[in-house]
């Protein structure tokens, strides 16, 4: 009989495909990136054959890899259902995603909720892109994520929303009327970026993107740079080095969202609605408040 294949490894080759990359997987599994890497090359040595090989500064799945990852599913698949009918339901980790927009702030007070209600329970973060933490809950990588809306097929449920600002380096200025407005925005996909440009071209305007980015980080200093001007979504003041653009059409507000996993403990997704639902009303509250 041959020997059995490890588990842990099959979870990190699935973990690979359903996040996009090593670093991704790594990240997710709280693993080390070498240690993932080394799971890759066990699993390969075992089979003897290649299942990932690199393709520029990336890497891609062989032919072999796409099958294997497919029949590695049902296997896991078979397994988990396995022990959902022999072990008890509560879990012993909580991993939650959310993007940096709608985590500034909202992450410690639900850590601290979950933490008080499950104090066994292991707590994991992991902050990245609505479209790809969305998916990663559908894929049962996360098990809840608080991700940005305003799709025209929304996900999940709403638990809040952010005002929608334009904003660029202090003393920049907008093109006349029909000229072109440079933009700074996040990489594609991104329905930030797309509202933004359709929005722009209502007005008349033809929009250039000047410079993009994967993170918040990178789009508020491109922003601050004065690169053009960024669609962003807040709770509170604008950033130092950034000031609100005036003149520019409403954009009113974007929704937050808490998309769960399938399977997901009810208690645990209501708590994560509530004290998300909370968090976002107490911020509506304190601009009003200001505003008055």
């Amino acid at each position: 009989m041959a020997d059995p294949l490890d588990l842990v490894h099959l979870r990190t080759l699935v973990a690979i495909a359903d996040t996009g990359g090593f670093r991704r997987a790594a990240d997710a599994l709280h693993l080390s990136q070498p240690t993932v890497s080394q799971h890759v090359r066990l699993l390969e040595r075992r089979l003897k054959r290649r299942l990932v090989q690199k393709e520029g500064r990336g890497s891609r799945f062989t032919t072999d890899g796409e099958r294997f990852v497919s029949e590695a599913r049902t296997l896991l698949a078979a397994h988990d259902r396995l022990l959902d009918r022999f072990v008890p339901a509560d879990p012993d980790r909580i991993t939650i995603g959310s993007t940096e927009h709608a985590g500034d702030g909202l992450l410690p007070e639900l850590l601290g909720v979950l933490r008080a209600a499950y104090p066994d329970v292991y707590l994991r973060f992991r902050i990245d892109r609505s479209t790809s933490l969305t998916e990663s809950v559908t894929k049962g990588a996360l098990d809840l994520a608080v991700v940005l809306g305003g799709n025209s097929e929304p996900t999940g449920a709403e638990v809040g929303e952010l005002a929608l600002r334009w904003v660029a380096a202090p003393g920049w200025q907008a093109a006349a009327s029909g000229g072109q407005i440079p933009l700074v925005a996040f990489e594609e996909p991104c329905g930030l970026r797309r509202r933004a440009v359709h929005r722009l071209a209502e007005q008349g305007y033809s929009v250039s993107v000047t410079a993009e980015s994967g993170t918040l980080d990178g789009v508020l200093a491109a922003a601050q740079a004065g690169l053009g001007v960024a669609l962003l979504p807040f709770h509170g003041a604008v950033p130092h080095g950034l000031a609100e653009v005036a003149g520019f059409p409403a954009m009113g507000t974007i929704d937050v969202r808490l998309v769960t996993r399938r399977g997901l403990g009810p208690d645990i997704e209501l708590t994560a609605i509530e004290t998300i639902t909370a968090h976002y009303r107490s911020i509506t509250g304190r601009r009003l408040r200001g505003a008055a």
